[in-house]
């Protein structure tokens, strides 16, 4: 496989990752915002903690569709860890989502229910782009090596792909010591 074509490979998954990444995101929007409207509208639960518990509900099902969906593929042999991970990092998301909303709410007193849902929208967006990293890169971690096909350009070498980089590794044959 030659550079252009590893990349344009790389390139690839990265785009199929994201799409689903964003697919799984966007049903937690709609969670979110939906529980968040719901709790501002029919109880007396103050703006921000409603918006946080809306947060907590779509966390919860955005943990199944990245499991079981978007990184299924991914290594599953350390749960408790992927989890214990996942709520950590999901738990700096909602304070970078709330936090949002919370100045919008009590330091410019931005609390109408359309402003509210904006700065509810732009949190989730900032705290978006650091679950990506975040969990791509801590959570729900690439397997080791997964074969890809050879590389024709390097004669005696097969193309590995690991964790997006493609790396050359010599193939291992017996020895044809002829007797």
């Amino acid at each position: 496989m030659s550079e252009r074509g590893a990349l344009r490979a790389r390139l690839e998954l990265l785009a199929r990752e994201v799409a689903k990444f964003g697919v799984v995101g966007a049903v937690g929007l709609v969670v979110n915002i939906v529980v968040s409207n719901l709790l501002w509208r029919y109880t007396d639960i103050p703006t921000v903690r409603a918006g946080l518990l809306a947060t907590v509900v779509a966390i919860l099902g955005n943990y199944i569709g990245f499991r079981y969906w978007t990184y299924r593929d991914r290594d599953k042999s350390g749960r408790t860890r992927e989890l214990t991970l996942f709520l950590l990092f999901s738990a700096v998301g909602a304070v970078i989502e709330t936090g949002v909303l919370y100045t919008a709410t009590y330091g410019f007193g931005w609390n109408s229910p359309v402003q509210s849902n904006v700065f509810k929208i732009l949190g989730i967006g900032i705290a978006t782009l650091f679950r990506f990293w975040s969990y791509r890169t801590w959570v729900f971690k690439a397997l080791p090596i997964e074969k890809a096909a050879p590389d024709k350009s390097v004669p005696g070498a097969g193309a590995f792909l690991k964790q997006g980089r493609t790396e050359q590794v010599p193939r291992v044959e017996a020895d044809s010591v002829r007797r």
